[in-house]
């Protein structure tokens, strides 16, 4: 080794590959001296973070939680909750009063609207409130039993709600993320809950078939007779919802809201005039589809949840089905176009004499003349 003038191995392998020490040298002047993919990932992520956390605190500041009322009061509720349940399945309250949905059922009183499936052209902006008398009035144990406290606890203001709807969960039920409709609802959105406890996530995002939701940036848990008051982010600046595994026992919420003067309604003109029932706007067919209900008819059916899935399963099978019909049909028509162009070739195809023929229609066959 000292024969060769080297001491140390190390040294004579660095004086036979000296272009790895250039490589190495100008890799790290080209990364400071740190692995960029490690450092620049974790530093994505707690900015990430941060920016979630600061979210959540916007959130916080728009939210209000008040402890009014008491284990009976909720009892009482509830059975009058229950009556309403009761009507309904009697048909006797009106059409569009009572809004079904698989594990959610939806009634409205004072003011009721359409929204999602039920509007042609969808999205935020889009939603209307029904004509005067569509719904049925506000119960009067919901002003005696929950409006009445919530003015005497300063939490409203008298005269502020004209529109309360009462959403009724089984287990498993859910509402997609949403904001209260901005061009029809005051601020704020009030709601009380009842039966079992629950939460109230803010900022998921929903995925379907099968359902899955995001983390929400905050989870907020709601107790039975708590009062929720949402104003501000909370109530403009992102989506909230109900997620299906938070909803482990019926739940119910009494939602109470103020209408805005100049919220859209249906039947109503731009000029703010009733249509008539002979103009183009309120007989179009395209006016009618919007603004019927789709939902409203059918009754509440624990097993309905799944429903959509099965159908869309008996979708695809019928599909893929009458694709291999008509794969079929093809195959058949061009082998016989085939044999029939094979024999022509060979000059031994013959017409027949008689020109009245029966054809079906299914097979389409161009015939020579005589």
């Amino acid at each position: 080794m000292a024969a060769s003038g080297f001491s140390d191995l190390r040294d004579k392998l660095k004086s036979m590959t000296p272009h790895r020490e250039n490589y190495k040298n100008k890799v790290s002047d080209r990364g400071g001296g740190r692995k960029r993919k490690y450092h620049d990932s974790e530093d994505d992520s707690s900015d990430y973070e941060e920016q979630r956390e600061l979210e959540a605190l916007k959130v916080k500041d728009g939210i209000r939680q008040l402890n009014l009322f008491s284990s009976d009061d909720c009892t009482r509720i509830e059975a009058k909750i229950d009556e309403v349940v009761s009507k309904a399945d009697k048909g006797l309250l009106r059409e569009h009063t009572v809004d079904r949905a698989p594990l959610r059922n939806k009634y409205f009183f004072g003011e009721g609207y359409t929204y999602g499936s039920q509007l042609e052209k969808r999205g935020p902006g889009q939603e209307r409130l029904y004509s005067k008398g569509e719904v049925d009035e506000i119960p009067i144990w919901i002003h005696e039993l929950v409006i009445k406290k919530l003015i005497a606890n300063r939490v409203i203001p008298e005269d502020f709600v004209n529109s309360a709807v009462i959403n009724d969960y089984q287990p498993g039920g859910c509402i997609v993320s949403h904001v209260d409709p901005v061009h029809i609802f005051e601020r704020p959105i009030v709601s009380v809950s009842f039966f079992s406890d629950s939460a109230l996530c803010f900022g998921c995002k929903f995925q379907f078939k099968p359902i899955r939701v995001s983390e929400p940036v905050l989870y907020l848990p709601v107790r039975r007779g708590s009062v929720t008051v949402l104003s501000g982010y909370a109530a403009d600046g992102i989506t909230h919802c109900i997620r299906p595994q938070d909803i482990k026992e019926r739940r119910a919420v009494i939602i109470l809201r103020k209408t805005k003067p100049d919220a859209p309604r249906l039947g109503i003109t731009s000029h703010g005039d009733t249509a008539p029932p002979d103009s183009p706007s309120s007989s179009s067919p395209e006016r009618h589809r919007i603004l019927k209900p789709k939902r409203s008819h059918r009754k509440a059916d624990p097993d309905a949840a799944h429903r959509p899935r099965i159908l869309e399963m008996d979708k695809e099978e019928n599909r893929r089905s009458a694709g291999l019909w008509r794969h079929k049909r093809r195959s058949v028509s061009s082998s016989e176009n085939f044999w029939r162009r094979s024999h022509e070739a060979a000059g031994s195809y013959e017409e027949p004499s008689n020109t009245t023929t029966t054809t079906n229609p299914n097979r389409k066959v161009k015939m020579r003349r005589q």
